[in-house]
């Protein structure tokens, strides 16, 4: 018996060693690839959104071709086109006296001026070589006429230009026909309402109008 026992023995494990080794090894394509799983995962890139990438791209590179003096020549012409497109209203309004003065509101001034013997408004309105024809058919110059207005004593109660009419003769040359009516009383007290017609002749010297020739009619009183 005990010979037997150990035979069996030697039996059972000489079959378990056979059988490990005609056991076939696992072929390599069953075990998965760590590696090129890993790889497969680094190569993957999610797709971005054409809107996330280009404008930042796009900001940066005018950025960089932009210089600094460039950047602050376009503020500015920003705040000129700002500044050109503002209403003409915002100017300053010209003055009613001097450079700006049309004719029509010098005319206007002028007889207003007789009315209140304004004698330096009419005298700055005549041009030094300034000719006639007086409401007295008389021909005058600048002084005639300026003595004429020194010397009137009658109280007017209104003095206005009732009807004006501009003709311009280029740019610089303006001659303007109109009717004059003044109404109030002399130096004895006596009531008057007179009408006169006349034409004026006015030229641009040194940006200013002057009137440089006159003809004065008296249709009424």
């Amino acid at each position: 018996m005990k010979i037997i026992i150990p035979f069996f023995a030697f039996l059972f494990v000489a079959a378990t060693t056979f059988a490990q080794e005609e056991s076939p090894a696992p072929t390599e394509s069953t075990a998965p690839a760590p590696e090129e799983k890993a790889s497969a995962t680094v190569e993957t890139t999610p797709e971005v959104a054409p809107s996330e990438t280009t404008a930042p791209a796009a900001q940066k590179k005018e950025e960089v071709a932009t210089p600094a003096p460039a950047k602050a020549a376009k503020k500015e012409a920003a705040a000129t086109t700002a500044t050109a497109a503002k209403p003409a209203a915002a100017a300053a309004p010209a003055a009613k006296m001097g450079k700006n003065m049309g004719v029509k509101d010098m005319e206007n001034a002028w007889e207003a001026a007789v009315g209140k013997h304004d004698y330096a408004t009419v005298e700055g309105f005549i041009a030094a070589d300034f000719t006639g024809v007086s409401s007295k058919n008389k021909f005058v110059g600048r002084s005639d006429v300026m003595s004429e207005s020194k010397h009137d004593t009658d109280t007017y109660k209104s003095a206005k230009n009732e009807k004006l009419n501009v003709k311009m003769y280029g740019s610089d040359v303006a001659v303007v026909t109109g009717r004059a009516r003044e109404v109030g009383s002399g130096k004895d007290g006596k009531a008057f309402d007179r009408t006169f017609l006349f034409t004026d002749t006015w030229m641009m010297r040194g940006g200013k109008w002057q009137c440089i020739a006159s003809h004065i009619s008296k249709i009424k009183g």
